[in-house]
């Protein structure tokens, strides 16, 4: 078995740092564990480290995301996935982004950073996308040090806390660092170096890491993040870290270059773009998946005059439904809405009336009909402006910028961040 390539991965080379860059997809939110040094933020490009991200991406997102990112900087040699939260607490998502951009771009070296408990299922899933370097975080390799760190830990459905937690990470994370090797895939393994916590135990997981065959270690200088039960831990000063890696060296090369890179960062590592590439990776974010005409290939039209998009989705009595044919976008006929006056039996009516369509295009709807025709398969897309563009949105995977109420989730802001959003023209 052949050796992976790192001479163009710039955080497991140095010397590739200045000329090949890295960007990591953040279609990962979900977290199987509860980290007292993390806070994930959502929506805020004024602060860098992990969790971080001015966004999330769907894998379809993801890969128009990179598609843009590539055209602006052919340099990006690697596609990480690093959160915001974890890779395989989001498998479906993770493994389809990997193949999506396997497929399109097979040049690409493929980085996961994970903490490691919900990999073991997906060993052989990685090898077969060809991910060729991981990163997983190991704080100790004593359960009593490690019990300290975190504040939950769920495998599956059983949640664990304190010493079963710290036992359940570490045996995890030992089987998945044994079974990334057996598949030949490079290892970094990421220490937070945590003042009076684990400051003195660095040295035992370097051996330790040594002995699973670990290939090059970040001890990482923890980042005390606000309204975080370690927020009142000092940061370790650069003496300290340069102490405890030289220690750590004895028994693994070290990184020592890291820059605690955010979920979305892009760029070369001395020069991240994650802020200027902000937009784009909203815009990305709001884009729809190509249309599959098998079962649902109308979309259904909430109109006046049949020009514009232009009726809430309760005043309509009426919907034209449009489908695409010979690339063309043709109205098939009208279908009369059900009577009002019966409460959620309407839009279960509603939803039987347009089964076969994917999506309802409307200028406003409410919560009840959102959620039960969302349960019923059709996607409500509030939006004003011309059938045309909803339709081209729908069908092609358009940007859906004109929509007016996306329903989003919290946003930095509503989380306590005061900064502004930023981005790139």
């Amino acid at each position: 078995m052949s050796a992976p390539d790192t001479a163009k991965h710039p955080c497991f080379n140095v010397k590739a740092k200045g000329e090949c860059g890295r960007v990591h997809l953040p279609v990962a939110p979900k977290c199987n564990i509860m980290c007292n040094y993390c806070n994930r933020k959502y929506d805020c490009v004024n602060e860098s480290r992990p969790g971080v991200t001015s966004g999330v991406l769907k894998p379809h997102q993801a890969l128009e995301y990179l598609t843009r990112i590539l055209e602006k900087d052919p340099r990006i040699t690697v596609v990480g996935i690093a959160g915001p939260g974890d890779p395989f607490a989001n498998p479906k998502e993770t493994l389809k982004t990997l193949r999506l951009i396997r497929e399109r771009f097979p040049q690409m070296l493929f980085c996961l950073s994970s903490n490691g408990l919900g990999v073991l299922p997906y060993l052989d899933d990685l090898k077969k996308y060809g991910v060729t370097h991981m990163t997983i975080t190991v704080n100790a390799v004593d359960p009593e040090i490690g019990r300290k760190f975190y504040a939950w830990v769920r495998d599956g459905k059983v949640l664990y806390r304190g010493l079963e937690a710290a036992k359940v990470m570490w045996e995890r994370q030992q089987a998945v660092i044994a079974g990334l090797k057996e598949r030949g895939i490079i290892v970094k393994v990421n220490t937070i170096i945590t003042p009076g916590i684990n400051d003195h135990h660095v040295e035992a997981i370097a051996a330790k890491m040594r002995d699973l065959g670990v290939d090059l270690l970040n001890c990482m200088p923890l980042f005390p993040a606000a309204e975080t039960i370690f927020e009142d831990i000092p940061e370790p000063g650069k003496e300290e870290i340069e102490q405890i890696r030289t220690k750590a060296e004895k028994y693994l090369p070290q990184m020592r270059h890291c820059k605690r890179c955010r979920a979305d960062a892009v760029g070369l590592l001395d020069q991240d773009k994650s802020a200027e590439f902000a937009s784009c990776l909203s815009a990305c974010s709001k884009t729809l998946p190509p249309m599959q005409t098998t079962d649902r290939p109308y979309v259904a039209v909430a109109s006046m005059e049949g020009v514009l998009i232009n009726q809430h989705l309760g005043e309509a009595s009426s919907f034209q439904i449009w489908a695409e044919q010979n690339g063309a976008f043709t109205m098939v006929e009208v279908r009369e809405a059900p009577p009002k006056g019966s409460g959620a039996r309407r839009w279960y009516d509603l939803a039987r009336t347009l089964k076969d369509c994917r999506s309802v295009l409307v200028s406003g709807v409410g919560d009840t009909p959102m959620a039960i025709l969302s349960e019923e398969g059709i996607n409500p897309l509030e939006m004003s402006g011309f059938i045309q563009e909803g339709l081209t949105a729908v069908y092609k995977g358009g940007n859906v910028n004109a929509f007016k109420h996306r329903r989003e989730g919290k946003t930095c802001k509503a989380m306590g961040c005061t900064g502004d959003g930023g981005g790139c023209g």
